[in-house]
């Protein structure tokens, strides 16, 4: 059990008339991660409502504010408790086995175009035994192809251009392993949330794009930009691609600073600390 505690700061200037926010900020609430603890401060005082998608089980605080600062304070502690599994046990699941469920993240989508990616993937993942295997090459294709370097990409970025580019963010390289990964029938959905263990040398701690997997019959994670340690990653929400969890979606206009973000391992319940590390045996938030 890997107890984090997190917190950020979000900080707007507002022109009138003023403007909607949809934030996806709030730690997911899963089989395997608790929020123990949690804390939302808005300035000046407005009024919220956080709705729960049944499906995702992402967290959306909807809000409006006049012209003027705004600021968003949230603070949580977590518990991780992962399913562990050996990699050679996990097999990829026909399409004709897919639950209902999945199915959606078998297509292409915004920033995914894995229908123009079908011969590239077939000629160079076709001919790899399928599994998990297959999919954590996948994941070292793009991380050798790929130069992560911030600052290269912009919200137009979709998986071809980085392909084409060889340069991104994390959401970038989320987004070519996903398309990759669809177009050889399996699964892949964009997942959200802080990034834990990052190199400094990278920059603040920032909000982090990862990918999950559908293999078996659970979601099992991957950190195709390799910046951080999956184990220490706190889920906020799960999408198609990054349109679907942008961590603030605005309708208005609006000046955005920097998000101030922190997050540390710290100890559970029994006065232990366990420190996040990576590890070799696969790992998923599903229970």
């Amino acid at each position: 059990m890997i107890r984090l505690r997190l917190s950020l700061e979000l900080h707007y200037e507002i022109a009138p008339p003023g403007c909607d926010f949809i934030f996806n900020i709030h730690a997911a609430q899963t089989d395997c991660q608790q929020v123990l603890q949690e804390g939302l401060q808005i300035s000046p005082n407005v009024a919220t409502r956080v709705d729960t998608d049944p499906a995702t089980r992402n967290r959306y605080l909807r809000l409006s504010a006049g012209p003027g600062s705004l600021q968003v304070s949230y603070n949580a502690t977590v518990d991780l408790n992962h399913h562990v599994e050996q990699p050679g046990n996990i097999a990829e699941i026909p399409v004709a086995q897919l639950p209902t469920s999945v199915l959606g993240y078998i297509y292409p989508s915004r920033y995914c175009e894995s229908d123009r990616l079908l011969r590239l993937a077939a000629r160079e993942f076709g001919h790899w035994q399928q599994g998990y295997r297959r999919v954590q090459g996948i994941r070292d294709w793009v991380l050798q192809r790929v130069q992560f370097a911030q600052n290269t990409s912009n919200s137009n970025t979709s998986a071809v251009d980085t392909l084409l580019e060889t340069v991104g963010v994390c959401r970038d390289f989320a987004h070519l392993m996903i398309a990759l990964c669809r177009a050889v029938n399996i699964p892949a959905r964009f997942t959200t949330g802080i990034d834990y263990g990052a190199d400094p040398a990278l920059g603040p701690t920032d909000f982090h794009a990862y990918v999950e997997v559908f293999l078996g019959d659970r979601w099992y994670i991957f950190d195709p930009s390799g910046t951080a340690i999956p184990m220490g990653f706190v889920r906020f929400g799960t999408g198609r691609d990054a349109a679907d969890v942008a961590f603030a979606t605005i309708f208005g206009p609006v000046q955005s600073h920097a998000p101030r973000i922190s997050i540390e391992a710290v100890p559970g319940a029994d006065g232990r600390l366990l420190m996040p590390y990576h590890c070799p045996e696969a790992l998923s938030m599903d229970a």
